[in-house]
């Protein structure tokens, strides 16, 4: 359920009303005087941003010298009311020169007013972006001499903004060279046995779009995702290419991507923001390719002596290489002494850790390097006392690899000018949490 706020008050630290807004008549014009005598009074404000008196809910939250308090009368979403407090002071500072604060309400009663009445109806959040909201709200406020943020200019064509075709982005752009660069950035998560089984695997991923295009284009990504495949093999009436395809989960998109489009072709279409932005957000937890395998062998000599040894293969293609790869061995906190051998990168013991740091600045693919080191330990008189090893620890990043195996199959870019553009297509994966029991 959205909001339904009631009311909307903006006190100062005394409690005093600088401004207040009732959207609907379910609540009485005094509910600030609960609001000062059940929480301000009694010093519980740190508290709990949520507090219920009588029939009544109120979320406030403390942006500089000033409360802003949401009162509902209904059981209403908590994040939807805090997410449209913080997009409501990011707007008042865009209209007060980056200021918001007890003197810059004073100063600006007027345009306050005007924009409660267009970022909320009867309680319910409306559209709350500077950029549209400047387009027919031209009234500039009174800006803080203390801000030296130059004043946005004003953009040509509201009626196109304001209607919600593509409120991210505005007309008139123009670039001498039309580019597009797309990454895929995925984490993988891996806790491995000591023995070789993987536990538990998962890979997070996103896709981060930087675009320099002119005019208003039309884009249209297709990934070698299962079911986008199949939507097109049956849209085409021909079975799909043999290839690996992989299922996304949890997917999340940014605003600009045509829904309505990829619910019924399950392809990604959307007019770009200008500039940098995050297209889209994943999961996936099946078929994950391991970048990297740990071997890890522990043997204890008696009391004083540890051997170990480690051995890392690289899985990926002997072409690519991972970059910036550490492993960290967990080591007793008596270790006294350390001696290492390894066949590529340097390892150092880290006391503040307790841990044997292996780096290898270029990790070629297809190869096994190994580590072996021999630990002397200080010699106590308590019994040793079997306990469970930290895991094995690695960081890494694999460019040119993603574990989930996701492909761009194409970049499509259309624009009514016809103009050419160059597409750049970029993948990396980077260790999450990497452990291997050991």
């Amino acid at each position: 359920m959205p909001v339904a706020a009631s009311a909307i008050y903006f006190l100062n630290l005394r409690g005093d009303v600088l401004i207040n807004r009732l959207y609907r008549d379910d609540v009485g014009g005094n509910m600030v005087d609960a609001f000062r005598m059940h929480i301000m009074q009694t010093k519980e404000l740190g508290t709990c941003p949520v507090r219920q008196i009588g029939g009544c809910s109120f979320f406030y939250m403390r942006i500089s010298n000033v409360y802003i308090v949401i009162v509902v009368s209904s059981n209403a979403n908590v994040a939807c009311a805090f997410k449209f407090v913080v997009e409501a002071v990011t707007l008042f500072k865009s209209y007060f020169g980056g200021a918001f604060d007890e003197d810059a309400i004073r100063n600006n009663f007027v345009l306050i007013y005007e924009l409660l009445d267009e970022i909320m109806d009867f309680g319910y959040p409306q559209n709350l972006s500077p950029e549209i909201l400047k387009l027919y709200i031209t009234q500039e406020g009174v800006r803080s001499p203390f801000s030296s943020k130059p004043a946005d200019k004003p953009v040509p064509n509201a009626t196109l903004q304001v209607t919600g075709a593509v409120g991210w982005r505005r007309e008139g752009l123009a670039y001498k060279k039309n580019e597009v660069f797309l990454d895929i950035v995925e984490s993988v998560n891996l806790l491995m046995s000591s023995k070789g089984s993987v536990l538990r695997c998962d890979v997070t991923g996103k896709i981060l779009m930087k675009c320099f295009l002119s005019g208003m284009p039309d884009l249209k990504l297709g990934l070698n995702d299962k079911i986008g495949l199949e939507k097109e093999s049956q849209l085409k009436s021909r079975p799909t290419k043999s290839g690996k395809t992989i299922e996304l989960d949890d997917v999340t998109f940014h605003q600009c991507v045509n829904l309505t489009r990829f619910n019924s072709e399950k392809t990604v279409s959307f007019v770009p923001p200008d500039g940098e932005f995050e297209l889209m957000k994943y999961r996936i937890t099946e078929g994950v390719n391991l970048p990297f395998r740990v071997l890890p062998t522990i043997k204890e000599l008696g009391r004083t002596r540890m051997e170990v040894n480690v051995k890392v293969k690289s899985v990926f293609g002997a072409k690519m290489f991972a970059l910036g790869v550490v492993v960290k061995i967990p080591v007793p906190k008596q270790t006294a002494k350390t001696n290492f051998q390894v066949t590529s990168g340097r390892a150092k013991y880290n006391a503040a850790i307790d841990c044997l740091v292996w780096k290898i600045r270029k990790f070629p693919g297809q190869t096994e390097p190994t580590l072996s080191a021999e630990i002397e330990l200080i010699s106590t008189i308590a019994e040793k006392k079997s306990s469970t090893r930290p895991p094995i620890q690695m960081e890494f990043q694999v460019p040119m690899f993603t574990a989930s195996g996701l492909r761009v199959r194409f970049l499509k870019v259309w624009e009514k000018s016809g103009y050419n553009t160059v597409e750049w297509v970029r993948y990396i994966t980077k260790a999450g949490s990497y452990e291997i029991r050991c």
